[in-house]
Parts: structure tokens; sequence; C-alpha cells
């Protein structure tokens, strides 16, 4: 029983072969130009994919690490590094002053010193030149 079930099986199985064959040969035959734009489009397809991948692939950056030698070049102390880093979150001289707990007017003598250390006149240039040196993330 087991080997008339197998004769048959294998018998099917080889039409079934022989059957998709000549279909596939006719599919060719009456779509090959179509089969070919198709393999064609795929290929350039990958093309694209593996070339734009090449060109646009960047390594995620570095964790960030605070430039020691531009602090102490600059001779910034460890308070007014502090004004700094909040300055650059964009807070307020008055909300700085309550998140280090001194006084509105320490915080303005910080800035003072800040922008005559590091050349500049104004927050946001501060924030550009400490980002540039790498003080800042």
């Amino acid at each position: 029983m087991k080997r008339a079930v197998l004769i048959y099986g294998l018998a099917i199985a080889g039409a079934a072969f022989f059957l998709q064959w000549i279909e596939y040969r006719y599919a060719v035959r009456v779509f090959s130009t179509e089969i070919y734009v198709v393999v064609v489009a795929a290929l350039f397809t990958a093309l694209g994919i593996w070339v734009g991948h090449r060109l646009t692939y960047r390594p995620p950056p570095a964790p960030f690490e605070k430039n020691r030698r531009a602090l102490d070049y600059l001779g910034i102390s460890e308070r007014e590094y502090q004004v700094l880093v909040l300055l650059a979150e964009g807070h307020s001289n008055r909300e700085i002053a309550k998140r280090l707990f001194i006084s509105p007017n320490t915080i303005k003598t910080h800035l003072a010193h800040l922008y005559e250390k590091m050349e500049v006149s104004r927050r946001t240039t501060a924030v550009q030149k400490a980002r540039s040196l790498r003080l800042i993330p």
C-alpha cells in the first residue's frame, strides 16, 4: 500500500512539474519583454538602494565629550560652565539664578566674565562659540 501511494505520488509530482515547466516556457515566450523589463527594473532598484546607502550612510555620532583643554585655556570656572550650559538650554537669567540658588546679579556677573573670556558680546554667539569649541552638546 505504501509503495503504491509513493509511486502514484511521484507520478503526480512529475506530471505537475512537467506541466509547470511547459507553462513556464509558454509564459517566457509570450511575456518575454515584460519579464526582461521587470528583471532590469529590479536590478536597477537594487543598485539604486545600494548606491544610495553607500553615498548617504553616516556612522552614528560619538557621544558628547566636553573639551576640557578649551575650558582650561579660556579659564572658565565650574560655576561659569554651569551658567553656560543653562544658557544654552534657553533659560533666562532669573531661571538660571533659581536653578543655581544664586542671585540674578551674580548670573549677570558670570555672564559678563563668560562673554569676556569667550570674546563675544551676546548670548547666542556665546552658545554658538561654545558649541563650536565642543564645550556644550
